[in-house]
């Protein structure tokens, strides 16, 4: 199982200096992540989510990443397909570049976005999945021949030669962000590779999912020119010399804050709070899928019950090799640990990745 790294969050109370502090913060992590032997470093395009992420444009930040390692590849995740968020000519052209700066390391994560963000860039909704997927099957078309057209629903484009061409052949691997147990079947039969989450998802249900994902690969039809058969989880890490270290270095509360945050912006209540001025209230349906949902509403859930689950990994190196022990039996291929997030000082969150290098990823990456 290999291990990742993924970067999106800027946490408030904000300063001047915040988003400077943090770009490069995160470069200098990745440099030694790239020295202890992570896989690749993701960054998600996320836009407006100020207590979220800060990462509207990932491939200038991956592009400065990949002048500063060696080895870690970079992973663009998830680039938005639905229009107007990006037309596909754009992306194509910003990966295409994107791997020749880096030397042919780009993995390409595709996705949707949420409906806080759908709605700022006038995206169609109930559009945006069949976006994504015209999207997703021209593009590689794109990056593999000289004479390129298309005749679609959203996209119509003429005879053209899209330019420049990824430096990896037939082009860089490409995964989709899945949110729900229905885009992991999607994915399967696409023949992409999963982005897949923790988020309120039990180890047994990761489990599942990866089954479904497997059993849509049979059959699939590769949406680009061969079968990305990957799988993969995020979620939060913290790793510390103790678990003392571990609550000291604000892992603990920092997880909870962000699973309370990305949860509201995954299920679309930022976008109804934006809409209506009133406080979100999950439905019915999503208290029932997802039991801890109201104790998180009203602010008592505690860091225990979300490690009880397993959707965080906050600890000293020894608890950390068990949670992930536990992700390797799903049979995940990666893990994408958010190690940049809440309060965590950055010498800190250098330890953690100082301590994955030497004592945790040599467990699971031969």
């Amino acid at each position: 199982m290999k291990i990742d790294l993924l970067y999106e969050q800027i946490p408030k109370p904000h300063d001047e200096r915040s988003e400077y502090r943090a770009y490069w913060e995160a470069i200098e992590q990745i440099e030694l992540a790239d020295r202890m032997g992570f896989s690749t470093a993701w960054a998600v395009e996320h836009h407006f989510l100020t207590e979220f992420a800060h990462s509207s444009a990932p491939e200038v930040f991956l592009a400065a990443v990949a002048q500063r390692t060696q080895r870690i590849r970079v992973g663009h995740a998830v680039t938005v397909l639905p229009y107007p968020f990006n037309h596909p000519i754009h992306v194509a052209e910003r990966i295409g570049a994107l791997d020749i700066v880096s030397n042919g390391h780009v993995e390409f994560g595709t996705g949707r976005s949420s409906a806080y963000e759908q709605e700022g860039f006038e995206v169609a909704p109930d559009e945006t999945r069949e976006m994504w997927q015209e999207a997703l099957e021209i593009i590689p078309r794109m990056w593999s021949t000289e004479e390129f057209s298309h005749e679609g629903k959203y996209f119509r484009i003429p005879r053209r030669n899209v330019v420049p061409k990824p430096i990896q052949k037939p082009h860089p691997p490409i995964w989709v962000a899945a949110t729900s147990p229905e885009s992991w079947e999607i994915a399967g039969r696409n023949g992409i590779g999963v982005l897949g989450m923790t988020l309120f998802v039990s180890v047994p249900q990761i489990a599942e999912r990866v089954q479904v994902y497997k059993r849509a690969l049979v059959g699939c039809r590769p949406a680009g020119a061969f079968v990305n058969e990957q799988t993969s989880v995020f979620t939060v890490v913290h790793c510390a010399d103790s678990a003392d270290a571990a609550v000291r270095d604000f892992g603990t509360q920092g997880a909870v804050d962000y699973l309370t945050y990305a949860f509201k912006v995954f299920s679309g209540g930022l976008s109804r709070e934006a809409t209506t001025g009133a406080p979100w209230r999950p439905t019915k349906e999503l208290t029932q899928a997802y039991p801890l949902l109201p104790k998180m509403m009203r602010g008592e859930v505690t860091y225990e019950e979300l490690d009880a689950a397993d959707m965080v990994i906050v600890g000293d190196v020894a608890k950390c090799v068990r949670k992930l022990e536990r992700y390797a039996q799903t049979g995940v291929d990666r893990v994408l640990c958010l190690m940049q997030f809440g309060r965590i000082p950055h010498a800190n969150v250098l330890r953690s990745i100082e301590l994955f290098g030497e004592h945790v990823i040599p467990r699971f990456v031969s």
